[in-house]
């Protein structure tokens, strides 16, 4: 009888825990959601706008001044940006909520005056520090308001990138490669669904990707996959350095952020009036869009490093997760154009190899590839994910990242990204 006795008071608990977690979550999903949505709505009109008016990048030294102005004003000078939603997961920081409406208003006006850089990373910070708020508010404990956190996280990168299931899986692994917290997984679902759906029904769909000329799993191209995958995982480590380098390289030698931020606006308009193109502004998805049809440049994917490199290191806002897609699906388009293989299923392979590279979270990548081009080439997504999981090593976009298990061997080693 007191096992029976037991056993009903844990499932009573249990039910208990379960229905508190999917009322928060429902919650957290139409807040964040509904604030994701104006989001993309945004950046939306500023890409549209930037798109009719391409001479309003003259404007970016004057926008990057008032968005160091802004974030002084605000006294949040020292942004760390995703480091420190990682860093809240990790109990070792806490969100301040003024990082919301900051990263809102940043990231649109650093896409609106041409500057290069993603939304998903900025999707993160808005979720994370809208769901550490809803933790004060409902007086949630430690743990929980780190559950909330990830509920949030899920429930912006679903809204603003349309892919739920990846938004869950992302949230709970890229804290801590290697240990998943899986109290998570029920919440994020959850406030995931409920961001996506709510997103979709107001007209935010997902951008849409297609493999023109799918190929049969065989010998000779799995080889040529398992090249792309290495060179995948160079690309990455590539763009790690370039924008940590670039960080410390500006502070370095412009230490005054309003010279710095203005310099580094003039080297993009430069460099733009240089290549004669508009392309290698905003997020990139106009040339991944290029690389599925096998037209991209030859050397965007370089380029697209460098300007988000500068634009990122010098104080603009904004994610990296996107050129991260965009450079991996441009270099993948250049190689499958080299090898005579087709450039479409390479830029598939080389967007979510690059993406698994940068942010060593295997199993979002393949999830995103799944979501967004299906299983038909699943082999080959599999083969690229894997081969630059292991060989970009243990450097990283976020320097709070925690490395569990070790990429080499079967033991815990427990290091930070670089």
């Amino acid at each position: 009888m007191n096992i029976l006795k037991e056993n009903l008071n844990a499932a009573r608990e249990h039910a208990l825990d379960f229905l508190r977690w999917i009322i928060l979550a429902i919650i957290t999903g139409f807040v964040v959601g509904g604030v994701g949505i104006l989001f993309v709505k945004g950046l939306g009109l500023a890409n549209n706008f930037r798109g009719a008016h391409p001479e309003i990048i003259l404007g970016l030294p004057l926008a990057g001044l008032a968005l160091v102005f802004l974030y002084k004003i605000s006294n949040y000078e020292n942004d760390k940006g995703t480091n420190l939603v990682i860093s809240t997961l990790h109990a070792e920081s806490q969100i301040p909520f003024r990082m919301a409406p900051l990263i809102f208003v940043a990231t649109i006006t650093t896409h609106l005056f041409g500057g290069s850089a993603g939304r998903e990373g900025a999707a993160l910070q808005l979720g994370g520090s809208i769901g550490n708020q809803l933790g004060r508010w409902f007086r949630l404990d430690e743990d929980d308001t780190r559950l909330i956190v990830m509920c949030g996280m899920s429930a912006a990168f679903s809204a603003i990138f349309g892919t739920p299931l990846a938004a869950v899986i992302f949230a709970m692994e890229v804290a801590t490669i290697g240990g998943m917290q899986y109290a998570a997984f029920v919440p994020c679902m959850c406030a995931s669904l409920v961001a996506s759906t709510f997103a979709t029904s107001m007209g935010c769909h997902a951008e849409a990707f297609t493999i023109t000329e799918p190929v049969d799993f065989a010998v000779v191209p799995a080889l040529l996959i398992v090249v792309l995958g290495i060179l995948c995982a160079l690309i990455s480590v590539l763009f790690c350095q370039a924008l940590h380098s670039s960080g410390h390289l500006f502070k370095k030698y412009l230490p005054n952020p309003y010279l710095r931020i203005a310099v580094g606006a003039l080297a993009i308009i430069l460099l733009t009036m240089i290549l004669q193109t508009s392309a290698y502004s905003g997020a990139g998805v106009n040339l991944i869009e290029e690389a599925f049809l096998g037209e991209a440049p030859k050397m965007a994917f370089l380029w697209k490093i460098i300007f988000t490199a500068i634009t990122l290191g010098v104080g603009f806002k904004g994610g990296e997760i996107v050129p991260s897609f965009c450079i991996g699906a441009t270099f993948g388009c250049l190689f499958g154009t080299l090898v005579g293989l087709s450039p479409s299923l390479c830029a598939a392979v080389g967007m979510v190899a690059v993406f698994c590279g940068v942010t060593n979270s295997p199993i979002t990548s393949l999830v995103i590839g799944f979501e967004m081009f299906g299983f038909d080439c699943m082999k080959y997504l599999l083969i690229g994910v894997a081969i630059s999981y292991m060989l970009s090593g243990y450097t990283g976009l976020y320097s709070e990242q925690t490395i569990l298990q070790s990429k080499f061997k079967t033991q815990t080693i427990n290091i930070k990204t670089h």
